[in-house]
């Protein structure tokens, strides 16, 4: 069976040995792949382990096991990674869990924080962002405009239609 986070590995040789603590995780991602997995697993005490010493007393550990426990997970996408390497001492990584809680199909999208203490990875805290919008290169073409393709047509008319 493949990993919850999106890996091609298997379960087992993945997230598991982080999760049950055979091995800790060597990067930020990593780690945050493992607490993906652990939503997916109901491992909240996991969750809570892996959470930075100083925002312990923060956690929630009854909600983290509610959205867990009932939620349908469908997938995680890693969008960036910013530091957080096995040389690194902090990093972030900006993800999309996709799941559905309560018969609605949901995207969280967060941009996670990690820090390494005594050489262990832990989640410091994340902020939600909303979806970036899109930045053209180039002028965008209006209906009524003159076809870029050279026609000599609107674009409507041409490649538009």
């Amino acid at each position: 069976m493949n990993c919850p986070c999106g890996s091609t590995a298997e379960y087992a040789a993945c997230c598991e040995p982080i999760i049950k603590g055979v091995r800790p995780a060597e990067t930020a991602e990593e780690l945050m792949r493992a607490r993906y997995t652990a939503y997916t697993k109901v491992e909240v005490d996991f969750l809570q382990e892996s959470l930075h010493p100083d925002a312990r007393g923060d956690s929630d550990p009854a909600g983290a096991r509610d959205w867990a426990e009932n939620s349908v997970w469908h997938g995680l996408q890693v969008l960036n990674t910013e530091a957080g390497g096995k040389e690194d001492e902090a990093g972030t990584v900006e993800f999309i869990a996709s799941y559905t809680y309560d018969g609605q199909d949901k995207q969280y999208r967060e941009v996670a924080e990690f820090e390494r203490v005594e050489g262990r990875w832990y989640f410091r805290a994340g902020r939600p962002t909303v979806k970036q919008p899109i930045v053209r290169d180039e002028p965008k073409i209006g209906r009524n405009d003159a076809c870029p393709c050279g026609s000599g047509r609107k674009y409507k008319r041409c490649c538009g239609a």
